[in-house]
């Protein structure tokens, strides 16, 4: 038994270590590449699985002020900048700031629309209400990058303290 304890700690602290030192890049990477690609589907019409929902969503925010035309180009441009920030590490509080606005507003038609987001209320979502539910990894993700922007880290390994 101690030598399958001992294998097993031989390969698990440095691959534990790898992923404590990685995993926030590779978040970060994976949802700037996520923000951008859906955000480029968005400014060709017809494309983007999400317009059609998104459009009506913000026209209901902004009381009809922003027409779905327009209203799709600002979220491709808004979508496409949180991509980029993520993805090169720039302006990462401001990125952020713009990422966690946007799920406020991607979470909403699951208020404004549930006939449309879900089959049964509030047990069964449609694809569209499964498609912003899965949300809530993303804005999970948001947070754990965000706890890191001033230098903090993932450990692998419990700190040791001392009781004083």
């Amino acid at each position: 038994m101690k030598y399958q304890e001992e294998f097993y700690y031989k390969f698990d602290k440095p691959i534990t270590t790898w992923m404590a030192n990685n995993a926030i890049k590779y978040l970060r990477i994976s949802l700037g590449i996520i923000f951008f690609w859906f955000g480029f589907l968005k400014f060709f019409h017809g494309v983007s699985s999400a317009e059609a929902i998104a459009t009506k969503t913000i026209t209901v925010m902004t009381f009809d002020l922003i027409q779905p035309s327009v209203s799709i180009i600002i979220l491709a441009v808004w979508e496409t900048l949180i991509g980029l920030g993520l993805l090169f590490n720039i302006f990462l509080r401001g990125t952020l700031f713009l990422l966690f606005l946007q799920m406020i507003g991607t979470i909403t038609p699951l208020f404004f629309f549930p006939a449309e987001t879900f089959k049964m209320f509030p047990f069964v979502p449609t694809l569209e209400g499964q498609y912003i539910i899965k949300n809530l990894i993303l804005i999970s993700a948001g947070l754990a990058i965000g706890a890191t922007v001033r230098g903090g880290k993932i450990i692998s390994e419990p700190q040791k303290t001392k009781i004083k």
